[in-house]
């Protein structure tokens, strides 16, 4: 993590960015792993991540940037199957699953990943912008 006293510069504001992106990523990716993943207790089925991001005020410059505040679980509640034939079954043949939205994560995945490419694209502007500078 950066040093909070550190001024606030292009490439600093990049690399929170980038970093809560990846943080974006690693959590859809997570769920999509363990979309379909059957427990045979309640408290037992697996809930997605979801990153929790706050606005980090940079008082000398006045820039606005992100940091990744937690990463948690979600709330959502798993799905009841009865499946009495399956093996993780519990004593009345119900077995739960995770609550996790295919759809839903790869639009996330997709968002971060763009999100990610334009702020890769951004920096490479600037480092193109700079040495073209020096080279004048």
């Amino acid at each position: 993590m950066a040093d909070p006293a550190a001024p606030l510069t292009l490439f600093s504001l990049a690399q929170r960015g980038l970093s809560a992106q990846l943080v974006r990523m690693n959590a859809a990716a997570s769920n999509l792993a363990n979309a379909g993943s059957v427990s045979g207790s309640e408290a037992g089925a697996y809930r997605p991540l979801r990153p929790v991001f706050a606005t980090a005020l940079d008082a000398q410059s006045g820039l606005a940037t992100v940091d990744v505040k937690a990463v948690v679980r979600s709330n959502a509640a798993p799905i009841r199957e009865h499946n009495p034939d399956h093996p993780l079954a519990d004593a009345n043949g119900d077995v739960w699953t995770a609550p996790v939205d295919e759809n839903a994560e790869m639009v996330e995945m997709l968002d971060s990943s763009r999100q990610y490419q334009n702020l890769v694209e951004a920096l490479s502007t600037a480092k193109q912008l700079m040495l073209d500078t020096l080279r004048k």
